[in-house]
């Protein structure tokens, strides 16, 4: 067994950022960008009113003094003849600074009438103007490939005159549960039969990377049928199988896949739940093969599929992040397998967070897996620990799991 450390540095060494596409902007949420983002345009073009009030020299915006309304300069409509001596002009948010400006004499500061304005607060020079440029520059780079764009930044793209973005195209990933056991929901359980959970909890795991799942039809313990399955996953750029990778007569992925060309990088790794895990090659494309167990698969998806799929996305190569949290209950002392134990989060009465591992961790248990709020992570030896003892966790609905 090797480390569930050395095990994530090994897949991700072997992974390549999918190649680029291009999308129209509002089709980039979500995705990562392949290409830098530079402004094409300075925003705010010119210098800009940031309030309501009139536009003059501050000089002459003095108590009392009586200055003739030229114009007006309402966002996107300036006024564009030069300020006179004795002269104000009407200005709105957004709205371009005449020549000759050089303050803001807000509304309420001031008195209208008869074509004229006079001050009741004298206003001060460069105060409420927006300088040309301020947000950003002709040229600046604002976005940097390798960041998943949030609906900010699709905003900050579209203000900088981005109608296109060169992004990563999503992986597609190949899912093939195996077992004669396993049935579609909604069909007719045979004697001994299970509904089939993970190809659909990791389909949706891998919608929530940001991915396209490719669920293959089941395969039975027949390697002819393994290998049937595995082949119409050519072309994606992973391919997931669940089930069939422990060492027993009817674990058969391994096998069914070596006359196509599989090639074993390892098998087996020092963490519980999830022993049993395969990560390999199959025609050029990466392979991880995740166990049968419903809970060890999935919590295996989050140690290793997860970072996967981002690099795949074009991501930085990292583990899924950890944050730290009181423990809420005693633990034992850990043996020489890294532990996931499913946990509630709370607050204690100092609102401190409190990470709480359910009683019954049996791996079969999916209910206990959806209740769950993070995963409790205890390396491999770890010593007991009692009550409000600090210890790292994985928060699930973080990764959209």
């Amino acid at each position: 067994m090797i480390a569930v450390s050395e095990a994530l540095e090994r897949i991700l060494a072997g992974l390549r950022p999918t190649g680029a596409e291009t999308v129209a902007l509002p089709d980039g949420w979500g995705r990562v960008l392949a290409r830098p983002v530079a402004a094409r345009l300075t925003q705010p073009p010119v210098d800009v009113s940031a309030m309501d009030g009139y536009a003059l020299r501050a000089a002459e915006a003095t108590l009392g003094a009586r200055l003739r309304l030229a114009g007006a300069s309402p966002a996107g409509r300036p006024f564009t003849e030069a300020l006179r001596p004795g002269e104000a002009v009407r200005i709105f948010t957004g709205g371009a600074l005449p020549p000759g400006a050089d303050a803001i004499l807000l509304q309420e500061d001031a008195r209208a009438e008869d074509g004229h304005v006079t001050p009741t607060e004298a206003p001060r020079a460069g105060r409420w103007i927006r300088r040309a440029g301020l947000d950003f520059r002709l040229g600046d780079v604002l976005l940097q490939p390798g960041r998943r764009l949030s609906a900010r930044d699709v905003g900050l793209a579209a203000a900088a005159n981005h109608p296109w973005l060169h992004v990563h195209r999503r992986p597609r990933v190949a899912i093939l549960a195996t077992g004669d056991e396993i049935v579609l929901p909604g069909e007719a359980l045979p004697p001994g039969g299970i509904v089939s959970s993970n190809a659909h909890a990791l389909s949706a795991l891998v919608r929530a990377a940001g991915a396209e799942p490719l669920v293959l039809p089941i395969a039975g313990d027949d390697r002819a049928a393994i290998g049937a399955s595995a082949e119409a996953a050519a072309g994606c750029d992973l391919i997931v199988t669940t089930g069939g990778a422990s060492v027993g007569e009817h674990d058969l992925v391994q096998s069914a896949l070596e006359p196509l060309g599989f090639s074993l990088d390892f098998w087996k790794i020092a963490m519980r739940p999830g022993k049993p895990l395969i990560w390999g090659g199959l025609r050029g494309a990466p392979l991880l093969g995740l166990p049968g167990n419903p809970v060890s698969a999935i919590v295996c998806a989050v140690v290793f599929l997860v970072p996967a799929l981002r690099r795949l996305s074009g991501l930085p190569a990292a583990p899924v992040e950890t944050r730290s949290a009181l423990l809420g209950r005693p633990l034992e002392a850990n043996d020489r397998r890294q532990d996931y134990l499913r946990a509630e989060l709370s607050r204690d009465t100092q609102g401190r967070q409190v990470v709480t591992p359910f009683p019954v961790q049996d791996s079969s248990m999916l209910a206990t897996l959806a209740r769950a709020d993070a995963l409790v992570v205890r390396a491999p030896g770890a010593p007991a620990a009692g009550a409000n003892t600090e210890v790292e966790f994985v928060e699930l609905s973080f990764l959209g799991v």
